[in-house]
C-alpha cells in the first residue's frame, strides 16, 4: 500500500497548495506547518497557496484569508496538494480539474488530503487507482466514482504520482511521509519533532477504532513496553516473548496492541524496524550486514527484501539518495 514508489518523481522543490471559500483552516494549515515554515534541517521550499476563485476567501472558524497566487501557482509546481474540498455533492471548479491534470501530465506530484480526494477524483486522476478518503465518506466517493478503488481501513495511500490521506490529523501523517519519501528520514524525523507529533505512522494503519478499550493497567504496561521494544529491535522477538514481557496472554497482548497501535505485532515490528534501517542507511557506511543485524532482520537477504517491498527500492539506493557517507548496501 505505502511507499511503493513504483514513479519516482524528482524531489519537489515548488509547492502549491489549493485553497477555496469555505475551507476548514486545519485541513489548509496542515500542509502549510509541514512545508510552508522554515524547519532547520529541512529544505526551504517555494511554496505558494493559490485559489481559483476571488478572495477574501471565508474559513469554517469564521475568519477570512487571502491568497497572493492563482491558479498559476499549480502549472509551476512540482507538488500539487489539495487539502480538502467543501462539500462532497458540489462539482470542483472545472478550470481547478483542468489544472490538476496538465499538472499531473507534467511530471507533477498531485496529493489530495482528506475530501482533497474527491477533487482528484473528479479530475480523472484517480481512475483505477486504490486511493483512501476520511472513513465517513468512503462509501460516498465509492459510490460517485466507480473507476475508484477506495480502501477506508488506512491512514493514506502512496501511488507514486498520486498520494491521497484519510481526514485531520492523518494529513500530517502524509505530509511527514512525502517529506520521508524525497528527503529522507532524519528530515522527516526532525520536522516532526519540531511540530511534537509521532514521527512515523505506517499507511496501513487503521483510521479509528470502533470500540475503543477503556484504559487499563495492561495498556499502560504495553506502551511502556513499546518503548523498550523499539530500543532492541535487534533481538528476535516473537509474540510468545512479548506477551510475557507485559505478563498478557497471547490473546490479550495481540487484542491490546492492535487497540493501541492499530497494527498486528509483526507489522508493528516490521516497521519499526524498517524505520531504523532508514536512519542507520542514512547514517553512516556500516555494511548491510551490520544493518540487519541492528534491525533484527537476521540477513541482508532478509533486510533487501522487505526493503524493496515497502520502498521500492534497494538499501544501496536509499543511501545514495539520502546518506550522508559511502559503504554497500
Amino acid at each position: 500500500m505505502e511507499g511503493a514508489c513504483k514513479n519516482r518523481p524528482a524531489p519537489p522543490r515548488v509547492i502549491a497548495v489549493t485553497t477555496f471559500d469555505g475551507i476548514s483552516p486545519f485541513h489548509l494549515a496542515v500542509p502549510c506547518v509541514v512545508f510552508g515554515d522554515v524547519h532547520p534541517g529541512a529544505p526551504a521550499f517555494d511554496f505558494r497557496v493559490c485559489a481559483g476563485e476571488p478572495g477574501p476567501l471565508r474559513t469554517t472558524a469564521g475568519f477570512a484569508v487571502a491568497t497572493n497566487h492563482g491558479l498559476e501557482a499549480v502549472a509551476e509546481a512540482d507538488m500539487v496538494i489539495v487539502p480538502s474540498w467543501r462539500d462532497p455533492e458540489e462539482a470542483p471548479p472545472p478550470a481547478l480539474l483542468e489544472a490538476l491534470r496538465q499538472a499531473h501530465q507534467r511530471g507533477a506530484v498531485i496529493v489530495g488530503l482528506c475530501l482533497g480526494a474527491y477533487v482528484l477524483a473528479a479530475a480523472g486522476l484517480l481512475d483505477g487507482r486504490v486511493v483512501t478518503t476520511h472513513w465517513s465518506v468512503a462509501g460516498d466517493l465509492a459510490r460517485r466514482f466507480p473507476r475508484v478503488r477506495v480502501d477506508a481501513d488506512v491512514l493514506y495511500l502512496d501511488d507514486g504520482d498520486i498520494i491521497t490521506s484519510a481526514g485531520t490529523a492523518a494529513g500530517i501523517d502524509c505530509c511527514l511521509h512525502l517529506l520521508r519519501k524525497f528527503y529522507g528520514a532524519a528530515v522527516a524525523s526532525a520536522v516532526a519533532r519540531r511540530l511534537v507529533v509521532a514521527p512515523h505512522r505506517q499507511g496501513g494503519q487503521a483510521q479509528f477504532i470502533e470500540q475503543p478499550l477503556p484504559p487499563a493497567a495492561s495498556n499502560a504496561r504495553l506502551a511502556g513496553l513499546l518503548d523498550r521494544l523499539r530500543g532492541d529491535l535487534a533481538s528476535p522477538h516473537t509474540v510468545d516473548s512479548i506477551a510475557a514481557s507485559a505478563a498478557l496472554s497471547r490473546r490479550s497482548l495481540t487484542r491490546h496492541f492492535r487497540a493501541i497501535t492499530g497494527l498486528s505485532v509483526h507489522q508493528w515490528l516490521l516497521a519499526e524496524r524498517l524505520a531504523l534501517c532508514q536512519r542507520l542507511l542514512e547514517a553512516g557506511p556500516q555494511p548491510l550486514e551490520r544493518v540487519a543485524d541492528l534491525c533484527g532482520f537476521g540477513s541482508a537477504t532478509s533486510l533487501r527484501q522487505h526493503f524493496r517491498t515497502r520502498f521500492g527500492l534497494t538499501p544501496s539506493a536509499w543511501r545514495a539518495a539520502f546518506g550522508t557517507g559511502g559503504g554497500k548496501g
